[in-house]
């Protein structure tokens, strides 16, 4: 009689464990869900303002023409070369030097806080003053942090 005590009292036990988990477990999901939410609409509101603003000159033969969000967690920056013809440009060069100025940039730049916080691949896509494409630079969350 006891021991039927005894393990009742353990399914008892087992099942409140299992129902306190999955009451976290639930709760857990609406609060990250809800968060993600946040940071979409944070994003999809920063991608608007900065397309408002296009094209706008970044710097001397830099244009951003664009931003989109291309995938979950990606956002792209479409840029163009003013001072650059593909047929003439050694673009090897071009995105070597390129490619470590967006390095420091996706490091320190306020700007792109949110970005960092959230672990977004940053896509900068180059063209030239003709809209050739020229190449792109993807800098991934672990290499700017």
């Amino acid at each position: 009689m006891e021991e039927k005590q005894n393990k009742r009292k353990q399914n008892v036990l087992l099942l409140v464990v299992i129902g306190i988990a999955l009451a976290l477990a639930v709760f857990f999901q609406f609060f990250l869900s809800e968060k993600s939410d946040e940071v979409k609409t944070e994003v999809t509101e920063l991608v608007e303002k900065y397309n408002k603003s296009c094209p706008l000159k970044i710097q001397e033969g830099i244009r951003l023409e664009n931003v989109t969000l291309t995938k979950e967690r990606v956002v792209q920056y479409n840029l163009t070369l003013t001072n650059v013809e593909k047929a003439t440009a050694e673009t090897d060069v071009i995105q070597e030097e390129i490619e470590k100025s967006l390095l420091s940039t996706a490091k320190a730049n306020p700007g792109l806080q949110v970005f960092r916080d959230n672990d977004y691949t940053l896509v900068y896509s180059y063209s030239d003053k003709k809209k050739a494409f020229l190449f792109d630079i993807t800098i991934l969350p672990d290499q700017y942090k």
